[in-house]
């Protein structure tokens, strides 16, 4: 048998609390016609800007093939566009919509609502704590893996 301490591993309980956020907010979204990896499209060009294929890709750490099927079927659903890039013509930019935003504005009240209801009964003070102590892991793992890519780096 596999043995594991799951109960004192932080990674198994912030991965597991991501997967339960995600799953419920997935099921709320699919409600207004749009799935999760859409709104995480939608969001990443909320947050960065438009970008081209491979860049949302790298930003959602997805496989580039996995995402062209999401951008071709938000693309037909009319939530984006594909426009040349003006630097490079054989790169396309993705731009969303007018009809992404008026979808953008109804899945954000829903985020809102699902934040609260995933944070309800802890005090604004352990809300505030759990984000420096998320942020303070974050910057950890992205040291260790900005080490790794300097040793693999150095090695080749």
């Amino acid at each position: 048998m596999l043995e594991y301490d799951w109960e004192n591993s932080v990674g198994y309980w912030i991965c597991m609390t991501s997967h339960e956020m995600r799953k419920a907010l997935g099921m709320q979204l699919n409600q207004e016609g749009i799935t999760l990896r859409q709104w995480e499209v939608l969001a990443c060009l909320s947050s960065q800007g438009c970008g081209s294929q491979s860049e949302l890709a790298e930003h959602l750490s997805i496989e580039p093939n996995t995402l062209a099927g999401v951008l071709s079927r938000m693309q037909k659903a009319g939530l984006l566009e594909r426009k040349n890039c003006s630097e490079d013509r054989r790169r396309k930019r993705i731009h969303p919509t007018e009809k992404a935003e008026a979808v953008w504005k109804r899945v954000t009240a829903i985020c809102h609502t699902m934040r609260a209801q995933a944070i309800a009964g802890l005090t604004s003070e352990e809300v505030a704590l759990l984000k420096k102590l998320c942020g303070h892991i974050r910057q950890n793992v992205a040291q260790v893996i900005q080490d790794q890519q300097t040793q693999k780096a150095d090695v080749a």
